[in-house]
C-alpha cells in the first residue's frame, strides 16, 4: 500500500546563516542554490565537487526540505561516510533522518521494506562473491555439463558474465555474442545454468550484490505504488559521481526523480574510466536528451594544480570529440613546465626517477607527497629494482601483487620445473591446474615422477640428461581417466619447453605455453582473462634482457620479495607511492611521474589496435585523470627502446600519441646524458 506524506517546513535546531557566496566560488554558488528540477554539474578535476554538493545539501534544508526527504547516491562506503560527514560538520549537528549512501545499500534498505512484493522474505540473505561462485557451480553440476569440458567457463567467470548482463541490462545471450564470442558455443548452456542460478537464489532467500540493484530497478518498474511512495518521499535525488553510473544505476535514479525531476548529478564526463566493468558512459553524455529542462552548470576552477599543468590538461582531453568541452582555470601561482623525458630505454627511465625524486627530497620534498603512475602494474618493475637498489621507499597500491597472482606464477612454474625437474612446488601448481586432480592426486603424481626422476639419475652416467618430459611419461600411469587428455598435452609442452630453439629462452618458452592451451585456460577461468594475456605478453618481453633462463628466474624472485617489502602505505608513512592511474583517482599528490607513455603500452595496445574510437577516448580520459593527480610538478616520461615480445631483441617505441597532441611549448624538453 503506498502511503501519503504531509509536507511540513522544516526548520534546523540551530539556524544556519551560511553566506554562500562568499564561501563558494561564483560556478560553485550557481550549482550549490540551484533551482528545483534537473541539473547537470559538470565538475573539473580538483574544483571541489564534493564541496559543491555537500553545500546543495545545505542549502536544500536551509530552503525548508526535511532531511528525510533528501537522498543522497555515492558509489562507495568511503565516499558515503566523508559526505555525510561534510553535511554534519557545515550544519553543526547529525542528521540521522537524511538518506545517504551507495546505491546498494539504499537498495538493500528499501528492499527490506518491500521484498514480499517481489516473492522474497524481508530477511534474505546478501550472497558475498564466494557464495554466489558456490551456488553458480552448484547449479554447472545440476545441469549435467561437465566442468572438464574443453572451452566451457568456470564459474568465475560465469559470475561475471552474469553480473555483466545484469549491471548493463542485458540478456545473457546478447552479452556472449558481444563481448564472449569464444563461449557462443555454449550458449544455450550457461542461459540454463543463468536460470537455475536465479531459481536457486530465490529458494534459498537469497540476493546477489547485483540483485539489490535489479529487484530495486523491478520493484519501481513493476509496483507503481512503490514508485509513488519513494517518488513523493524522495523531493530531491542526488547523485555523486553520475559519470560512473551503469544502466540499471541511471534507470533507477531516472523512476525516483520521475515524479518531480527534482535531480542533481554531479560527476565529469572527463573522467569516466571504468567502461570495462559496467560504467555506462552515454549516462550522463545523454542526461540532457532525457531532461530536455535541465540546467547545465560546469564547475571548471581548479583549486589543485598550477596552470602549467592545467594547460596541459585541457590539451590532452580536446582530442576526445563527446565531451562537455571545458577549460580548467587556474587559482594557484604559476610553477615549472611539465617535464617531457626521453629514456634510452626502461632501465634509464627507472634511473631518472629514482635520481629526481631523491634530488626532490634534499630539496625539502616528502616521500609520501609523490607518485609514480602507469597504465598497467607491469610497466614498474624495473623502477621497483631500483628504488631498492638505491634504498628508496615504495608502496604498491595497485591492489594484488603482480607475482602473487596466480596467472604468473602459472607460467612461472612451467619454467621453473624446465629448469628443475626436482621442483616439488611448481610440479604440484602445474599438477593442480589439470582436470580431476586434486592435492591428494597431486601428491601422487609427485611421487611416481620423483621416482622416474631417480631412473634417470642412474642412468646420467651414461651421459643421458634428466628430462622433465620422460619423466612425467612414465608417471603418467597415476593419472586418471579424465585427466589423461590434459597429460598428455602437459607431457608435449614440457617436452618442447626442453627442446631447441626453445629451451633456456624465457620469452620463447612463456609464448608456448600460452600457445599449448594455457591461453585458453586464462580465458575460461578468468573474466579479465585479456588483461592477464597481456600480462604474460610483457613478461615475455621483460625477459628477452636476459642471457639465461637461470638468470630469469632469479630476476623474478628478486622482484618478488621485492614486491613483498613493499607493504600498503599508511597515511603517516614516507613512502613514494606507485600506483596505476585507476587505482590513484581521487587522489593528489605535489609530484607526479606518469611513466612508460608508449603506444601501445598507454594507449594499450588493445585500443589502437581494434581502431574502436570509444576505447580510445577512455584512454585519453586515463591519461587525463594522471595529469590532473598533479599539483605542482609533473614529469611525463618514455622510453625510446624496449624488449619485443615476439623475441627479436629491442624494438623501438613510438612516444604515445597523447604526448605529440600537447602543443611543445607546453612542456619542458629534458635531455638525460647516459647513465
Amino acid at each position: 500500500m503506498s502511503r501519503e506524506y504531509v509536507l511540513r517546513p522544516f526548520r534546523p535546531p540551530v539556524q544556519l546563516h551560511i553566506d554562500y557566496a562568499r564561501e563558494l566560488n561564483e560556478q560553485q554558488y550557481a550549482a550549490a542554490t540551484a533551482v528545483p528540477g534537473p541539473s547537470l554539474v559538470i565538475a573539473g578535476a580538483g574544483s571541489g565537487k564534493t564541496r559543491t554538493l555537500t553545500y546543495r545539501v545545505a542549502y536544500l534544508l536551509e530552503q525548508g526540505i526535511p532531511p528525510d526527504r533528501l537522498l543522497l547516491l555515492t558509489f562507495t562506503n568511503k565516499a558515503a561516510r566523508e559526505m555525510m560527514r561534510r553535511v554534519s560538520e557545515l550544519l553543526g549537528q547529525d542528521l540521522p533522518e537524511l538518506w545517504g549512501g551507495t546505491f546498494h545499500s539504499i537498495g538493500n534498505r528499501i528492499l527490506r521494506q518491500h521484498a514480499p512484493l517481489l516473492g522474497y522474505q524481508r530477511d534474505f540473505t546478501i550472497l558475498d562473491r564466494e557464495d554466489a561462485e558456490q551456488l553458480i557451480g552448484a547449479c554447472v553440476v545440476e545441469a549435467g555439463i561437465d566442468k572438464t569440458a574443453a572451452h566451457f567457463p568456470k564459474k568465475q567467470v560465469l559470475a561475471s558474465i552474469f553480473s555483466m548482463a545484469a549491471n548493463t541490462c542485458q540478456s545473457v545471450a546478447a552479452l556472449l555474442e558481444s563481448k564472449y564470442e569464444d563461449f557462443s558455443g555454449w550458449a544455450p548452456q550457461i542461459q540454463a545454468v543463468a536460470k537455475a542460478y536465479q531459481e536457486r537464489k530465490r529458494a534459498t532467500g537469497g540476493m546477489d550484490f547485483d540483485d539489490l540493484l535489479v529487484l530495486w530497478l523491478r520493484l519501481l518498474r513493476e509496483h507503481s505504488e512503490v514508485r509513488e511512495e519513494y517518488g513523493r518521499r524522495f523531493q530531491f535525488v542526488l547523485v555523486d559521481e553520475y559519470q560512473d553510473t551503469n544502466r540499471l544505476q541511471s534507470d533507477i535514479v531516472d523512476l525516483l526523480a520521475e515524479r518531480h525531476h527534482n535531480l542533481t548529478v554531479v560527476g565529469d564526463d572527463a573522467q569516466s574510466i571504468y567502461a570495462w566493468r559496467g560504467a555506462n558512459y552515454a549516462n550522463i553524455m545523454q542526461f540532457p536528451a532525457r531532461y530536455p529542462e535541465a540546467k547545465i552548470y560546469k564547475i571548471e576552477t581548479n583549486y589543485r594544480s598550477t596552470p602549467q599543468i592545467l594547460e596541459v590538461a585541457n590539451a590532452a582531453i580536446k582530442g576526445n570529440v563527446r565531451q562537455f568541452a571545458k577549460e580548467l582555470a587556474p587559482v594557484r601561482k604559476p610553477g615549472e613546465k611539465p617535464a617531457l623525458v626521453a629514456c634510452s630505454d626502461t632501465t634509464q627511465q627507472a634511473a631518472f626517477v629514482a635520481q629526481r625524486v631523491l634530488e626532490l627530497v634534499e630539496e625539502g620534498g616528502s616521500l609520501k607527497e609523490m607518485a609514480v603512475l602507469y597504465r598497467s602494474h607491469f610497466h614498474a618493475l624495473e623502477l621497483q629494482l631500483e628504488l631498492t637498489r638505491r634504498q628508496i621507499p615504495f608502496s604498491i597500491t595497485s591492489g594484488m601483487r603482480f607475482f602473487e597472482q596466480a596467472h604468473i606464477k602459472d607460467v612461472a612454474a612451467y619454467l621453473k620445473l624446465a629448469a628443475n625437474p626436482r621442483d616439488e612446488l611448481s610440479f604440484k601448481r602445474l599438477a593442480l591446474l589439470l582436470p580431476g586432480v586434486g592435492d591428494k592426486g597431486a601428491d601422487k603424481l609427485w611421487k611416481a615422477h620423483k621416482v622416474a626422476l631417480e631412473q634417470q639419475s642412474a642412468a646420467e652416467a651414461s651421459g643421458t640428461p634428466v628430462s622433465v618430459a620422460r619423466a612425467l611419461q612414465a608417471a603418467g600411469g597415476c593419472a586418471g581417466k579424465k585427466t589423461a587428455v590434459a597429460w598428455a598435452q602437459y607431457v608435449a609442452t614440457m617436452s618442447q619447453l626442453e627442446t631447441a630453439p626453445v629451451a633456456g629462452v624465457p620469452s620463447r618458452m612463456i609464448e608456448l605455453v600460452l600457445e599449448a592451451g594455457y591461453e585458453d585456460y586464462l580465458e575460461e577461468t578468468y573474466p579479465n582473462y585479456q588483461v592477464r594475456l597481456e600480462d604474460l605478453k610483457q613478461l615475455a618481453s621483460y625477459s628477452i634482457q636476459f642471457e639465461s633462463l637461470q638468470d630469469f628466474l632469479a630476476q623474478l624472485a628478486l622482484v618478488s620479495n621485492v614486491e613483498a617489502e613493499a607493504e600498503p602505505q599508511s597515511e603517516d608513512d614516507d613512502k613514494l607511492r606507485l600506483s596505476t592511474i585507476h587505482q590513484a583517482k581521487g587522489l593528489e599528490f605535489q609530484v607526479v611521474f606518469v611513466i612508460m607513455l608508449c603506444d601501445g603500452l598507454f594507449p594499450s595496445a588493445r585500443s589502437v589496435e581494434t581502431g574502436d574510437e570509444d576505447a580510445l577516448e577512455e584512454e585519453r580520459r586515463l591519461f587525463y585523470v594522471a595529469v590532473t593527480r598533479a599539483k605542482d610538478d609533473l614529469y611525463l616520461t618514455y622510453p625510446l627502446t624496449r624488449a619485443g615480445y615476439d623475441g627479436m631483441g629491442l624494438a623501438m617505441q613510438r612516444p604515445s600519441q597523447f604526448l605529440c597532441e600537447i602543443p611543445a611549448d607546453l612542456l619542458q624538453e629534458w635531455n638525460l646524458r647516459p647513465w
